[in-house]
């Protein structure tokens, strides 16, 4: 019989305060919904509809049941072993293996690079649009670069500091979404929610279109929309009592945000059809100019709403790409200077300035956008890894045991789906005419040999993780 694989231990730098802990069960469940809550279900529900029509709702029904799969694997883990390196952690204490838990560490933090670089940039876009401005190429990235050192400078500050700014974040955007809801409830009712494109094409009865097929196509569109909940497990270490908060705050957060897709969806085709819903650039701007006409000023406070979208997710992004460094330091797989924490603040202060530098060189390289497409990959690529890792912990007796669990078959069916949807999107990329679709399968590629290339370069020998008995 094997001997366990050595566990990482979560003390990153020695005389080094540790995080404080100061969320609750709530704030993690705000962080999670502002995680999932962003800018893109307002063109989302355009999308889905030309595949689903008025049946969109269903969609989003199914992907978070699969989502949630290894949302529930994640609350699991994250209430057991509350570390700042979240998937990288769970990963080397289950299968032992730096490199792979490297290559993980690298890919969940690369997806928060890309995010906050992407929306530092689509910040200051939506600022210049609404004040009809036109500013330069050199300009326009100094600005996204300076939102972003405002961001970082917010979770210097402090964790509690950080959480109250999300929960405004996330309540204006919230907001927007349910003022949707609001106003459209009259038409709810009014038309067939099961009717789908094959019912108007071949004039058949109610739902006669709506096949299991149809349903799981819609679903790999919107399962995208619930990612976001893994953040969670990188802030873990800082909640109060993570065994009841983590899972209480991942799952909760899960439920609500599914609700909200649902009546959104259920709102969207109630009011226009689903037809012209599809082919709108803007289909849920679209909702509210016809539900409520009388709101004259409301692309001005949709714009708002949107800008607080597109800060939150940065802000929760470098939120978790900070904790993620500082716990890969303690792990020994990243230098041990990113696991300082300030004596005061209590925030690892020097990983959130190398993220910023990190972010400012990705904003003034350009191209991001093709980067973040990959990382979706990446994820997949990660839950199926973190799906698998908890398998291997609930088969070790030597782990322990209480709190928050799953039956062993819900990673196992997590780990299948995610591996199926990675099969499905290189699929797309291999079988679709569309042009540059291939590009984000050979960059998530590259992104995992550059990972490799620099674990071997920079880091030291395997038996420098660090570990416990």
């Amino acid at each position: 019989m094997t001997a366990d694989p050595p566990i990482p231990t979560s003390a990153p730098e020695e005389n080094s305060p540790g995080l404080a802990k100061t969320i609750g069960g709530w704030q993690i469940l705000l962080y999670g919904l502002g995680s999932m809550l962003g800018a893109g279900i307002y063109a989302l529900v355009g999308k889905a509809s030309a595949g689903l029509g008025n049946a969109v709702w269903a969609a989003f029904l199914v992907a978070m049941t699969a989502a949630l799969l290894t949302g529930l694997s994640y609350a699991c883990l994250g209430g057991r072993y509350a570390k700042a390196g979240g998937a990288a952690y769970v990963t080397h204490r289950a299968l032992g293996r730096p490199l792979l838990s490297y290559v993980v560490g690298l890919a969940v933090m690369m997806s928060g690079l890309t995010s906050m670089a992407t929306g530092s940039q689509a910040m200051v876009d939506n600022i210049a649009n609404a004040l009809h401005l036109s500013l330069p190429d050199w300009m326009s990235k100094l600005s996204a670069i300076g939102i972003v050192f405002l961001v970082g400078c917010v979770i210097y500050r402090g964790m509690r500091e950080s959480m109250w700014l999300n929960i405004l974040c996330t309540v204006i955007e919230a907001s927007g979404l349910v003022f949707i809801i609001i106003v459209g409830a009259k038409y709810w009712g009014g038309v067939d929610y099961m009717e789908t494109p094959g019912d108007t094409v071949a004039g058949g009865g109610a739902g006669s279109g709506l096949t299991a097929a149809l349903i799981l196509n819609g679903a790999v569109l919107t399962f995208f929309s619930f990612i976001g909940f893994e953040d969670i497990l990188n802030i873990s270490e800082e909640a109060k009592n993570p065994r009841r908060d983590v899972p209480f705050g991942l799952i909760g957060a899960m439920i609500l945000a599914t609700l909200i897709y649902m009546a959104v969806a259920i709102t969207a085709v109630s009011v226009i059809p689903w037809q012209e819903l599809a082919l709108s650039k803007a289909p849920l701007m679209d909702v509210a100019h016809r539900a409520a006409p009388w709101f004259k000023g409301i692309d001005g406070v949709f714009a708002v709403i949107t800008l607080f979208a597109i800060g939150n997710t940065a802000l929760l992004n470098y939120l978790m790409g900070s904790r993620l460094l500082y716990g890969m330091s303690g792990q020994g797989l990243l230098p041990a200077l990113l696991g300082k924490v300030h004596p005061v603040r209590r925030t690892p202060h020097v990983a959130i300035v190398v993220l910023f530098v990190i972010v400012s060189a990705l904003i003034l390289a350009g191209g991001v956008k093709q980067l973040a497409e990959a990382t979706v990959l990446l994820l997949l690529s990660v839950f199926t890894v973190v799906n698998f890792s908890l398998v291997v912990l609930k088969r070790r007796p030597s782990e322990p045991k209480g709190g928050f669990d799953v039956p062993l078959v819900v990673p196992i069916l997590g780990s299948i789906v995610c591996a199926v949807l990675i099969a499905k999107r290189i699929h797309t990329a291999l079988t679709s005419t569309e042009a540059g679709t291939h590009i984000a399968p050979l960059i998530a590629l590259a992104v995992i040999v550059v990972s490799v290339a620099l674990y071997r370069v920079l880091k030291p020998a395997d038996g420098a993780v660090a570990s416990v008995g």
